[in-house]
């Protein structure tokens, strides 16, 4: 017996340990320097409370992301990661209420949470960083940050010349379905086709779907992408957001214009996130949303993550409300929502002083915390 227990505390111990050299892990601990927060209280609530709204669905309606699955081994717990997205706005509200700033406040934040420092999984990344320096030089005590942002483009209601390829509304076959209806049966048109013979045009030769709005390739290939497309139509503007996918892996071998998933779109009010379906998506906004790997991490967890400037360091927050293709099976990296672009340039331009790596911890609120 106390052989069992002894073997059950060292299996915990290497858990919460970094003794899996190039493995993702984590372990608590403080963040070692008190700088600057920089991050909107507002608007991080709202992603939090957004995020709450979805994991309330619970664990049987989408049991791939309502879940703690890999922090649990670290002892965090699908309550815990609700439990301190709440904190968020409880917090946010007093300070809007008395004027002052907890959320803002790092000594405010170590008595009321506990941190835990992420080290990436750079074994898998190593196997994936050919002609990829930024995977090549990652390092475990670091994770990649990339950078993603609404596409803001120009279309048109029929096909032209600037923009001949169409962004498609969910086949007609599988209108009167809901998803978990629909993934019963593979003989639909949605998991018929991949990109590139819906390129090709099968889809207008057979009608089989409505075309919502002509794109060019470029804005096309943003918008799978991203999931999400602001497109300018005679001065109005639409956004539209995915839908429902083809069950097409993402392939990160291959580059994205040969790529066989595809998704369909639907048109939407605002800015939306993960859902597995468009029923019900998280809405949410710039600089306080990370995309990552929730299949394995868990929908809602809080990150607290360290910005290196070439002038100056500061923390932000931000909340895992969003995910893609390219973040199944992958514990090195996060995708920072930066905000709304007209193109790729104005993008590059607005964001090329933005580190490639962080400092990054898993923010839990403490369980004495009030």
């Amino acid at each position: 017996m106390k052989f069992n227990v002894l073997l059950s505390f060292l299996v915990c111990a290497i858990y919460s340990t970094h003794l899996f050299a190039n493995a993702f892990s984590i372990s608590k601990q403080t963040p070692p320097t008190n700088l600057k927060i920089n991050t909107d209280s507002d608007k991080l609530c709202q992603v939090a409370d957004n995020t709450l709204a979805y994991r309330a669905l619970g664990n049987a309606y989408d049991p791939a992301v309502i879940h703690a699955n890999k922090l649990s081994l670290f002892g965090i717990t699908e309550k815990d990661i609700e439990r301190t997205l709440k904190s968020l706005c409880e917090f946010a509200k007093h300070d809007d209420m008395n004027n002052t700033h907890q959320l803002t406040n790092f000594e405010f934040l170590t008595k009321h949470y506990d941190f835990y420092r992420i080290s990436s999984d750079t074994k898998h990344a190593k196997k994936l960083s050919n002609k990829k320096p930024l995977l090549k030089n990652l390092t475990a005590d670091k994770v990649l940050m990339t950078k993603y942002y609404v596409h803001l483009a120009s279309g048109s209601d029929s096909k032209t010349t600037e923009t001949p390829f169409p962004l498609y509304a969910l086949p007609f076959d599988e209108h009167h379905l809901s998803l978990e209806e629909a993934n019963t049966q593979k003989h639909l048109t949605r998991f018929k086709y991949g990109k590139q013979a819906i390129l090709g045009g099968v889809i207008d030769a057979k009608k089989l779907a409505k075309p919502l709005v002509y794109l060019s390739r470029e804005d096309l290939e943003s918008a799978l992408l991203q999931g999400t497309i602001v497109v300018d139509i005679k001065g109005q503007q639409r956004v539209y957001n995915v839908h429902r996918n083809n069950g097409i892996a993402y392939d990160r071998a291959i580059k994205p214009y040969l790529q066989n998933r595809y998704w369909y779109f639907k048109q939407v009010d605002g800015i939306l996130g993960y859902g597995k379906d468009a029923d019900h998506k998280i809405e949410v906004l710039p600089e306080v949303t990370f995309a990552g790997d929730i299949y394995q991490l868990g929908l809602g967890a809080l990150v607290f993550a360290q910005f290196d400037f070439k002038s100056h360091s500061e923390y932000r927050m931000a909340v895992m409300a969003d995910t893609g293709g390219a973040f199944e099976n992958n514990l090195y990296q996060l995708d920072y929502l930066a905000g709304s672009y007209p193109g790729i340039n104005a993008y590059y331009d607005a964001n090329r002083h933005m580190p490639d790596y962080i400092d990054a911890w898993f923010m839990v609120l403490k369980g004495d915390a009030q």
